[in-house]
């Protein structure tokens, strides 16, 4: 294999009591790739569960960091240092309350937009030059607390469209991987699950 390895990192928190939380939307993505890629050897390393693929000729590292939402820096880190792996071929993915539920939305860098995970990871990297991939979850409703509105599970109307949404988002991680960045945004930027 001649291409270097790419991390694929999703966010969210540790502990069963989580699992189907808003704020857990990275894990979910990380949990389908490594289903469908047949991934294997999963282990404990820099503080995250990690596994690996082969994707198309390319080697893949798959992440679900146990620090809590806002240390997932170290996790990014770490394994980027550890595997050697250039910020370029890096996506980090993650729920994001500005966008509306069903939408996916690549970047290839910005701020933090008050994601705790994703402003540990620029903080750890010193830049934010790093590839996103951005999970709509929407606004709370009212004067919902956005800290207590992200660690609720998702909505029964939500569930219904939850599988559909992962799966375009593991999609859109792989066409990362393949075709690069532009052509991942290009292909999956804007559409939105009704």
């Amino acid at each position: 294999m001649e291409h270097e390895p790419y991390l694929l990192i999703g966010l969210g928190n540790p502990g069963r009591e989580y699992r189907d939380n808003r704020h857990n939307f990275g894990f979910m993505v990380i949990d389908r790739l490594i289903v469908r890629l047949n991934a294997q050897g999963m282990k404990v390393q820099s503080k995250a569960i990690v596994t690996t693929a082969i994707y198309e000729g390319r080697k893949l590292i798959l992440a679900k960091p146990q620090t809590y939402m806002n240390l997932s820096g170290q996790s990014v880190q770490g394994l980027m240092n550890f595997y050697k792996v250039p910020v370029e071929n890096v996506l980090i993915a993650f729920d994001d309350l500005d966008l509306p539920f069903g939408t996916i939305r690549l970047r290839p860098a910005g701020g933090a937009g008050g994601q705790k995970g994703i402003a540990s990871a620029i903080e750890q990297l010193g830049t934010k030059e790093v590839a996103r991939l951005r999970l709509g979850i929407g606004r709370p409703p009212g004067r919902m607390d956005p800290a207590a509105y992200v660690l609720q599970n998702f909505s029964r109307e939500e569930m219904k469209f939850l599988s559909e949404i992962v799966d375009r988002a593991a999609d859109a991680a792989l066409t990362f991987v393949v075709d690069g960045l532009n052509k991942a945004m290009n292909k999956f930027n804007g559409n939105q699950i009704q």
